[in-house]
């Protein structure tokens, strides 16, 4: 509409001003006629400096400048004013057009019909107005992309069913095609969902190189008026089996505000958890955390699904699948305690049947005597707690009682500290009279790792006073895993508070800047102490848990002797302490999902027992495919970082693959890792459908072409054919004869006239 206007008042497209030369083309006439238009404009000021009597001196200085302009007006038409242009020549350039063929081009919201359908009207109709204007001007190439890029014959060929929408190796495949020929531009017709993880700006960069502009047409609403989508999912790519998941999902929509859907949770079609959201203004995510129970070993494939709503637009993007792989193995905790106590013997029967958990237990009951509970043989822990890294490294989770740091060496307490830093393992301090501070770890290397501040000058000391505290979450610990005793928040909040009171004899200590406080104590006069707190140091965690009598939710009168809290609790606890914690060797791939017969970057980090990282070791991967063969790829260190091999392989086939790495280092073998990804037509195309003006309008202005919208395009052929490119002639076109050359000139007499009128000068 706005093209429309400008070309009816300037009698040219904005391009042609745009690419044109402005120059003027006055001749001996001309000049003779400026000059007298020039005596015209001094007899005009004089005459009105002459009227002081009968006017203002602003009324008189209005009348002189409307008069000049006029007079202005009327010289710059005697200067000839011209635009030069450079025009294509016709037949004699190639134009290039790249249409969408992906998926997301059925997607119903161009006038209620698939936006596909405009490119078949458009470039596929004999009648085409947009293709007959550019045929009759270029010899147009056409080309469809979506994953790939390749040139098509027909637009008959259109499928709109690709999985990918590539927009820079689209704009690349075409340029590099027709590179030797004369091109005046490239038009590209796209939603613009660009789906590819690869940046525009290379593509863009060799486009500005050649100076070679690209028209892109975006087809597709903005805004879809109904729609509901999963936009993305928080969990984990690794568990044990049994976990109880905590999945955060986040709803967004369009058309909907205040209705209530439920986001169910499927396992190979099983649902494993449900919940309902409510969904609050359009344009407002939601986010619903959902409890899931991951039961099944092995690579498991979930799917996120809210059942479509009445005349929802797009109902692809209201399911989405993530792969998760569920660990059946045996996480190794040591537990070192340095006191007989019940804490000890309760938390040992809470965890017993738990499978993925193997509890090791060493127990101080004299100098330099120890029980030890759990061990894998006679000679595990047989001189007490670990005296090398390589031993104390091979557990995944450490815990602490009441024992105090006088029991260690200073070695041995910078391998703590080194344990979660450099090993990754988790830590958790336990409250007890030898704990925290009254056990002396006040300026250790284990106080520079804990979550709570013990102040460096403290020495062991006498217990504090015992204080019996009524343990409540925090904001925090209201949605995190670890706490979470009952079916569901609120109930899990309000089971807390039922709970009978614990008691804690360390002195009460602040949380570090960066520590997340998840249960605080309150005493019976009211004050409140942080007794649960964890944070993150270096690629590990610790957790001070300041109380020691957490087995009173056991045996309390007050418990049912079938009430399972505690030990739900402290099986959460400990899974959660040891979550994510690495091994010897990791390995994952670059993307959980690629296209069948696209390449998979496997990746994989390699340390050695002391968890020092290693780049002369011998690294390979096995691949499992799909349909049972293997495949063995080598990697190779990288050079990028210590530590870090590389290789790739090909997806064969559409399926789960299951990535096996192998390490050795001088034929000793250092460990292995097990990761998965799957190869399958991506759904990325139904995310986020609406049309994406952004990219479109980037790649037009950074090239020089211009954005379109169906509604807009059938200037197109015409912006092209200025564009410049090609093989061109040179055109004039004059200026002085444009309409808004006469409306301006009318307006200004009139506005002059007008003026003395009402200031009483006629």
């Amino acid at each position: 509409m706005l093209d429309a206007i400008f070309q009816a008042l300037f009698s040219y497209r904005p391009v042609v001003f745009q690419q044109g030369e402005f120059r003027f083309d006055a001749g001996t006439g001309a000049l003779v006629a400026a000059g007298l238009a020039g005596a015209v404009m001094v007899a005009a000021i004089v005459t009105y400096r002459s009227v002081r009597a009968k006017g203002r001196v602003r009324d008189r200085l209005v009348l002189t400048v409307l008069r000049m302009a006029a007079l202005a007006v009327v010289l710059l038409c005697l200067f000839r004013p011209t635009l030069i242009v450079r025009a294509a020549v016709p037949q004699q350039n190639v134009v290039a057009v790249l249409l969408d063929d992906s998926r997301s081009m059925q997607i119903p919201d161009w006038g209620g019909r698939p936006r596909g359908e405009f490119i078949k009207q458009q470039f596929g109709a004999p009648d085409s107005a947009l293709l007959k204007a550019l045929s009759d001007r270029f010899l147009v190439r056409v080309f469809r992309f979506s994953s790939t890029a390749g040139r098509l014959e027909s637009v008959g060929g259109l499928t709109f069913n690709g999985s990918q929408t590539r927009l820079g190796a689209a704009l690349d495949g075409a340029r590099e095609e027709l590179a030797g020929l004369p091109v005046s531009g490239i038009v590209l017709v796209s939603d613009g969902a660009d789906t590819s993880e690869a940046s525009l700006s290379d593509a863009l960069l060799a486009l500005k190189a050649e100076k070679l502009p690209v028209y892109t047409v975006g087809v597709g609403s903005a805004r879809l008026p109904r729609d509901v989508q999963i936009d993305r999912v928080s969990m984990p790519r690794s568990v044990l089996k049994d976990a109880s998941l905590l999945l955060d999902v986040v709803v967004t929509h369009t058309g909907y505000a205040g209705r209530t859907v439920t986001v169910d949770v499927e396992d190979e079609g099983r649902i494993i958890g449900s919940e309902q959201v409510r969904l609050p203004a359009d344009g407002s995510p939601a986010t619903v955390r959902v409890r899931a129970a991951a039961s099944e070993p092995g690579p498991r494939l979930f799917k996120f699904r809210v059942a479509p709503q009445p005349d929802e637009v797009v109902t692809q993007n209201n399911v989405r699948e993530a792969l998760i792989q569920v660990r059946d193995v045996r996480e190794k905790v040591m537990y070192f305690e340095g006191e007989p106590r019940f804490e000890m013997k309760f938390i040992r029967r809470a965890v017993a049947d738990d499978q993925n958990l193997q509890l090791v237990v060493l127990q101080r009951t004299a100098d330099n005597k120890f029980l030890r509970l759990g061990v894998d043989g006679p000679d595990e822990l047989f001189g007490g707690f670990p005296k090398t890294r390589e031993e104390l490294f091979s557990c995944r989770g450490l815990i602490l009682g009441s024992i105090e740091a006088g029991a260690f060496t200073g070695d041995q307490l910078q391998m703590i500290a080194e344990f979660v830093d450099r090993r990754g393992g988790g830590l958790l301090m336990l409250g007890g009279a030898r704990s925290f501070g009254e056990g002396g770890y006040g300026g250790t290397p284990v106080a520079d790792a804990l979550p709570l501040a013990i102040d460096p000058g403290t020495r062991a000391s006498e217990p504090a006073d015992l204080a019996r505290l009524q343990i409540t979450p925090t904001r925090a610990g209201q949605t995190h895993a670890a706490t979470q005793i009952a079916a569901s928040e609120a109930a899990s909040a309000n089971r807390w508070r039922e709970l009978p009171q614990v008691t804690s004899v360390n002195a009460p200590l602040a949380p570090k800047p960066a520590a997340t406080v998840l249960l605080t104590g309150t005493e019976e006069r009211g004050r409140s102490q942080p007794v649960l707190a964890w944070h993150q140091y270096g690629r590990g965690k610790v957790v001070a848990f300041a109380l020691q009598d957490t087995w009173q939710w056991q045996m309390h009168a007050s418990i049912a002797l079938e009430d399972q809290t505690h030990e739900n609790f402290w099986r959460q606890m400990l899974r959660w302490l040891v979550d994510g914690v690495p091994g010897v060797v990791e390995a994952r791939t670059t993307t959980e999902r690629v296209e069948p017969g696209e390449p998979v970057t496997i990746e994989a980090t390699i340390v050695d027992k002391s968890y020092v990282e290693l780049n002369d070791a011998s690294v390979a991967a096995r691949v499992t495919r799909p349909n049972g063969t293997t495949l063995d790829v080598p990697l190779e260190w990288t050079g990028e970082r210590d530590g870090l091999y590389r290789g790739t392989f090909v997806s064969a086939e559409a399926g789960t693959y299951e990535v096996a790495v192998d390490s050795s280092r001088s034929s000793a073998i250092l460990g292995s890792g097990v990761t998965y990804m799957r190869a399958g037509p991506s759904d990325a195309e139904y995310f986020d459908p609406t049309m994406h003006e952004g990219p479109l309008r980037r790649i037009a202005e950074e090239t020089g072409g211009r954005f379109y919208t169906p509604d807009t395009a059938a200037g197109m052929a015409e912006d092209v054919r200025y564009a410049g490119r090609g093989v061109t002639t040179v055109e004039e076109r004059e200026l002085w004869n444009m309409p808004i050359i006469l409306i301006a000139l009318m307006g200004l007499v009139c506005a002059e006239w007008g003026y003395r009128r009402a200031v009483g000068l006629s």
